[in-house]
């Protein structure tokens, strides 16, 4: 099967869809003529997105969805196939962080980090993967981070760790899937304007923070958001297997 022909209505996926950037990518989404699946661990608030979204459910709706759980994705997955006969898009955006230094980390800590951000973007491009590559066509967009490139300077080395990780299975996938017109790329923010930063970035380190970032301010979400959106078009058959830096110049290459 080829590209979805011009007009046809594409599913779009969202997993961490329910609060920041993921809330703000599923809205993007939307606006650019998606019908946009929600999913999230808190799921009131997933199904809250939805229905500002669309309250008739036509073109929004929500699940639950825990990455670690790769059964989780494929339940998604047979929903929306149930419902809509296919899904177009898969954005693995969820992702778990915490601040701590690196002799502090325990084992198990780093694999609980890992397995929900290397791991649950794993099994997205798996079980998705499968089904676009069965379908001839899919676009698969994996958030990966400025710390997965640099080793990280705010947040834990487990989640840096976990992002090169993605880094490397965006290229992975990339190159299995091209052949059957999917194609996977990676974005990697930097400090973003976002709760999640915010939290880390406590009011006492934003300033030294904004210093180290050459253009002196912290990133804008809503165009990561529409970044994504470029990617899930048929139009980016081109472009896969790369990693979109949004940094500020923090790190160039």
């Amino acid at each position: 099967m080829a590209a979805p022909s011009p007009g046809a209505l594409q599913t779009a996926v969202v997993t961490g869809g329910a609060s920041g950037l993921g809330a703000l990518t599923a809205r993007a989404l939307h606006r650019a003529g998606f019908r946009v699946v929600v999913t999230d661990l808190a799921a009131d608030a997933a199904e809250a997105l939805a229905r500002d979204l669309d309250l008739s459910g036509e073109t929004a709706a929500s699940g639950t969805l825990d990455v670690a759980k790769p059964e989780d994705f494929q339940r998604i997955l047979d929903r929306c196939v149930e419902r809509w006969g296919s899904v177009e898009v898969l954005v693995n955006n969820a992702a778990r962080t915490e601040v701590k230094p690196v002799l502090e980390i325990g084992v198990d800590e780093f694999n609980a980090v890992m397995a929900t951000n290397a791991g649950g973007t794993f099994a997205g491009c798996q079980i998705f993967g499968r089904h676009f590559k069965q379908r001839g066509y899919g676009r698969i967009v994996n958030m990966a981070s400025l710390a997965g490139q640099n080793g990280g300077t705010a947040t834990g080395a487990h989640y840096a760790a976990s992002k090169g990780a993605i880094l490397t299975l965006t290229k992975i996938f990339a190159r299995d899937l091209a052949p059957f017109g999917v194609t996977c790329n990676a974005i990697a923010p930097g400090p973003m304007d976002t709760p999640m930063v915010r939290s880390v970035l406590t009011p006492e380190r934003l300033p030294a923070a904004l210093a180290a970032i050459p253009v002196g301010q912290l990133g804008d979400p809503d165009f990561v958001a529409d970044l994504v959106t470029l990617l899930a078009r048929p139009e980016s058959g081109f472009v896969t297997g790369a990693c979109w830096d949004v940094n500020g110049g923090i790190y160039m290459r």
